[in-house]
């Protein structure tokens, strides 16, 4: 049952889909299961994915994609960091080679998480 929601942008004007929203920017993604994070100034991910993940929790997405792309590894450590402390998550490990490799990573969340305030 994939949805958008709004995510927080900064900075981002260029694509028409932004809302100004108490001096922040928002832009809508679609909350199917998949982030690209390639998008995304990587100051905001420590943000983003907690909140990606809520949104997941909320449609009853528990099987998730997060791009992170393959560069020099420090993105990924930052997401894996992130899953590791966040109690909704059940597992993480790299995608499949046809989903990305280890420029992206599968998350399976707990079926019935505690929700995060």
């Amino acid at each position: 049952m994939p949805g958008h929601g709004p995510i927080d942008k900064p900075g981002d004007e260029s694509d028409g889909e932004l809302a100004g929203n108490s001096g922040d920017d928002l832009v809508e993604i679609p909350i199917d299961g998949v982030l690209d994070l390639h998008t995304f100034s990587p100051k905001d991910v420590k943000d983003l994915v907690p909140r990606y993940i809520g949104e997941c929790c909320s449609l009853g997405i528990t099987e998730l994609r997060i791009i992170h792309g393959k560069g020099t590894g420090a993105l990924k450590g930052i997401v894996h960091g992130i899953l590791k402390k966040d109690s909704r998550v059940a597992a993480f490990e790299d995608a499949d080679p046809a989903a990305g490799g280890w420029g992206a990573t599968h998350v399976r969340l707990k079926n019935d998480p505690i929700p995060l305030p």
